[in-house]
């Protein structure tokens, strides 16, 4: 692939977001940065929420998946509509009637400030590790396929990739970040529709409804698994796929914002229910993607790499054309830093609201100066971690790092759940050691089921379980 073509491409990219954010944020106050000034339109964040959704990891992992859990995945994009359906009617209600900046807030309201502190440090914690590794997988292959041709070391590309993403976030913001993920959800979407239409045409499939017989008539398009042992059985996925968009989405400042920025409860309600109808279908056309990866690497003679999140980026690097490679670097460019910016705008939010309480302690002349230092700070965190990561070079530990991402919004599921379920109140001192316990006691469990619970394997569901025990102990902790 020509890297002086990929450079253009991504310049031009962008140049594209550096004009969005000049023009979001000509006329901005010091609440735009994490209000949006309450205007946005819902169909822009419904649409722009999907780049955010799936990072650069899953534009990469769930076609490549495929071929080791066939369609099983999309039991958990099932579960995804009754997560979406709960937070639509339960979540976003209570966070408009409080009026909400940061959606922790609501935790010290029901329970104190330990418990509100508690709430933030994980969703900052999660957040910092996981967008950290999303940019780093993608810095990766943009290295690989550019960067090292240039001679540029990878410390210097991760710096440039951030302080871009500083640039046209650090003025409006939230503000910003609904009309930048909005395109980068379009690239990203071009980038596999291109990649279906020209895989399908290679293959001679031409017709929408040879593409569907093929996709379902390939020994791979098996959705349900009722096996319970499994990790991948249908009531395990479909329970975690509920919870998890409860707890990634409802729970998560990240995505929450977003949805704050509507006028009002109705459109943020219009935006969740069509944000879910997009999202099933995007997930489909990943899914398939997949296949058609297989049958074109096996059509072809072409061998499948070990690691299968290679098989797209080998693919479109390596043997399409060059548009596809140039659709899919943009694809995968996008999909990476609608997350990225959208994350670092929303960790700068939490901190400055839940931990400095920037809008009762500063007068609103020095706001935006304590704010710029605070997004510059997480700017520099994330190129830290990336870095970090780097230096581990270890795959396996990437992945732990996944996890223990995932485990740490357990302790917010019981939280909120303990909150809106119930009447009691609680021993709020001792919030942070049940946050700090629940996970720890959750993996014990998860280490031993096999032998503990007659072979009973956790997936994904480890979450409700961690949950219950936050939930469990919270319970025990109640004022009398």
């Amino acid at each position: 692939m020509d890297s002086k073509l990929v450079l253009i491409v991504i310049t031009s990219y962008f140049i594209l977001l550096f004009l969005i954010s000049w023009f979001t944020s000509r006329k901005v106050t010091a609440e735009t940065f994490f209000t949006g000034d309450r205007q946005s339109p819902w169909f822009l964040v419904a649409f722009g929420m999907i780049g955010a959704s799936l990072s650069g990891v899953t534009f990469i992992s769930v076609p490549g998946e495929i071929g080791n859990t066939k369609f099983h995945y999309f039991q958990v994009v099932l579960g995804y509509t009754l997560g979406y359906f709960t937070i639509a009617k339960v979540l976003l209600p209570l966070y408009y009637r409080l009026n909400l900046v940061s959606i922790y807030a609501y935790l010290e309201d029901r329970f104190g400030f330990w418990s509100y502190k508690t709430g933030a440090f994980f969703f900052i914690l999660s957040r910092t590790l996981g967008s950290s590794i999303r940019v780093f997988l993608v810095a990766g292959v943009l290295q690989l396929i550019l960067f090292d041709q240039w001679g540029i070391p990878f410390w210097v590309s991760v710096l440039i990739t951030v302080s871009l993403i500083w640039l046209y976030t650090h003025r409006g913001g939230i503000k910003t970040v609904v009309w930048t993920d909005t395109l980068q959800t379009l690239f990203m979407l071009l980038a596999v529709l291109v990649s279906i239409y020209l895989i399908g045409k290679d293959l001679g499939i031409l017709k929408i409804t040879e593409f569907v017989n093929t996709i379902t008539t390939d020994s791979r398009f098996e959705i349900f698994n009722w096996d319970w042992q499994s990790g991948t059985n249908f009531f395990k996925q479909f329970a975690s796929g509920a919870f998890i968009t409860i707890v990634m989405t409802g729970l998560d400042q990240d995505m929450m914002q977003k949805n704050l920025t509507c006028k009002n409860i109705g459109d943020a309600q219009k935006n969740m229910f069509w944000f879910t109808i997009i999202l099933v279908f995007v997930n489909l056309l990943f899914l398939s993607l997949g296949v058609l990866l297989y049958i074109y690497s096996e059509t072809n003679g072409i061998t499948i790499p070990v690691r299968t999140d290679d098989l797209y980026p080998m693919l479109a690097t390596q043997h399409f054309s060059a548009f596809v490679g140039i659709t899919f670097v943009l694809g995968i460019t996008a999909a990476a830093y609608s997350s990225a910016d959208s994350t670092l705008t929303a960790l700068t939010t939490s901190f400055c609201i839940d931990f400095l309480e920037i809008e009762k302690k500063y007068p609103q002349a020095q706001q935006v100066s304590v704010r710029k230092k605070v997004h510059i700070s997480f700017t520099f965190i994330m190129f830290l971690v990336i870095l970090l990561f780097r230096w581990i070079n270890d795959q396996s530990v990437i992945n732990a790092v996944f996890i223990i991402a995932g485990y740490t919004y357990g302790p917010l599921l019981g939280l909120y759940s303990f909150g809106l379920f119930t009447k009691w109140q609680i021993k709020d001192r001792w919030v942070p050691y049940l946050a700090v316990a629940s996970p720890l006691i959750a993996y014990i469990i998860s280490q031993n089921s096999e032998n503990w619970f007659f072979g009973y394997k956790f997936g994904f569901e480890i979450l409700i379980l961690n949950g219950l025990l936050m939930f469990t102990g919270l319970f025990l902790l109640r004022k009398k």
